[in-house]
């Protein structure tokens, strides 16, 4: 998100880490009752929905693939998490950014209802979207994430898995809450 704000090329793996480490990211409880869940700031900038444009998603695998880039968000990541009482959503959450979390929840899904459930958020927040276009681009970051040397994808030991195809958010939080009550 910041490489595409000041105009520095995702292939710019120096540039791109040292805007990394220099970031201040924070995650805060939500701002605004637009349908986010939290807000999401950059260098105190609300960017809550601006990561999740097409433009930053299909930068994402890459970038993430730096190791630096990989350090510097993985040392930001852990502060937040480190907070307490934080549900915290990622890639590699779980295997390298809070290994000792008490509870390790890996959500899986098929590639087609993840790609469903972008179109439809996409959708309701007015933003003009095509489903086939997310398909294939999901499919990329995928093969990306699950390949990288650097904290690949993959479900932390001793994390549950939840398959939520065919399950709306009620019915996963329901199933999640089960698990922390017992």
């Amino acid at each position: 998100m910041a490489a595409i704000q000041r105009g520095i090329p995702i292939q710019d793996k120096t540039k791109v880490t040292e805007l990394a480490e220099r970031a201040q990211i924070d995650v805060r409880p939500p701002s605004k009752q637009d349908g986010r869940g939290y807000d999401v700031l950059l260098d105190g900038q609300d960017v809550t929905w601006e990561i999740r444009q097409a433009a930053v998603d299909a930068s994402v695998s890459p970038v993430s693939a730096y190791a630096g880039v990989r350090r510097a968000l993985t040392t930001q990541q852990r502060r937040i998490g480190l907070r307490g009482r934080v549900v915290m959503v990622g890639r590699d959450i779980g295997t390298v950014v809070l290994p000792e979390a008490d509870l390790k929840v890996y959500l899986d899904a098929s590639l087609e209802e993840r790609a469903r459930r972008r179109y439809d958020e996409l959708l309701a927040r007015g933003v003009p979207a095509v489903l086939e276009e997310i398909l294939q681009s999901l499919m990329g970051r995928d093969q990306i994430d699950t390949t990288r040397a650097v904290a690949p994808l993959r479900p932390a030991e001793d994390a549950v898995i939840i398959d939520s195809d065919g399950l709306d958010a009620d019915k996963v939080l329901e199933k999640v809450m089960e698990l922390i009550r017992g």
